[in-house]
């Protein structure tokens, strides 16, 4: 922990799903779970529907809580080691396209000005994580699931959703040494409304009706991320994923992050005038 009288650091704490990528990460990869025999084709739609519904409606804690139980019912039994294996194996085919460019422009931002980038996710750690090395981030906070015998229970152990969401990220900070009262976080949803009110600059992105209504009574910014491009296709990639994610903090910081940070201040000059 840092000392008194050493700075305090700031950090950009990003929800993943419908902030960070366009669609449910927790559902996202059903098809290569069904290719490894984990589900059957029942399951199969009952996730595209659920995915559906995820993208069409705002995401309400009745809702959240559905989808939960729908995931934590499909992986009760699965081989832990099994899921992170396809995970990995199939992450650049089944994530990487769903990546909104304007938010890997906002983390490239933030890591150019200094900041630490936290992804913070209700979907399971054993997905979270390599989407987190992919996009270059420095710390994940994500759903426990327990485990026994190396296999899922169908029980969390740590539900990474609303208000502790906001207990990760205390003690992250006092952990790290994060003054919260100058971190930035973003969501889309009503229900990670105690992630955005821990911190000194909250931004709601793609926000349901209920956050964008919460965040002009607060006068906080929104964003409207809608162009999900493979990072691949951006920059060169190397062989590693976390290379790639180096080099695009190198290469694209100039030219769009900086813009990104501006308009934020843009926008918070013009709701002080």
């Amino acid at each position: 922990m840092p000392s008194a009288d050493q700075p305090r650091r700031v950090a950009a704490f990003f929800d993943l799903d419908k902030t960070v990528i366009a669609k449910s990460s927790a559902l996202a990869f059903s098809r290569p779970f069904f290719d490894e025999g984990l589900i059957n084709r029942r399951s199969v739609l009952k996730s595209s529907y659920a995915q559906f519904l995820f993208l069409v409606t705002a995401a309400d804690h009745d809702q959240v809580e559905n989808l939960r139980r729908h995931v934590t019912d499909m992986c009760r039994g699965w081989d832990v080691e099994q899921v992170r294996t396809i995970v990995n194996e199939t992450l650049d085919d089944i994530v990487n396209p769903l990546v909104f460019a304007e938010a890997a422009d906002l983390i490239t931002d933030h890591r150019a000005r200094g900041h630490d980038v936290v992804l913070i996710s209700a979907s399971g750690r054993e997905m979270v994580e390599p989407i987190g090395e992919m996009l270059g981030v420095d710390h994940v906070d994500a759903s426990d699931m327990k485990v026994v015998d190396g296999h899922y229970t169908g029980e969390l152990e740590f539900y990474c959703y609303g208000a502790n969401k906001a207990a990760a990220m205390a003690t992250r900070a006092e952990i790290h040494g994060y003054d919260l009262a100058e971190c930035y976080a973003y969501s889309d949803s009503i229900t990670d409304l105690p992630m955005l009110s821990a911190v000194g600059h909250p931004v709601a992105v793609n926000p349901d009706r209920q956050l964008r209504k919460r965040a002009a009574d607060e006068g906080w910014p929104v964003l409207s991320f809608n162009r999900p491009v493979p990072l691949r296709t951006r920059i060169p990639t190397p062989s590693s994923r976390m290379a790639a994610a180096l080099a695009l903090g190198a290469g694209v910081a100039a030219a769009s992050g900086l813009g990104v940070h501006t308009l934020l201040a843009r926008r918070h000059r013009d709701r002080s005038a």
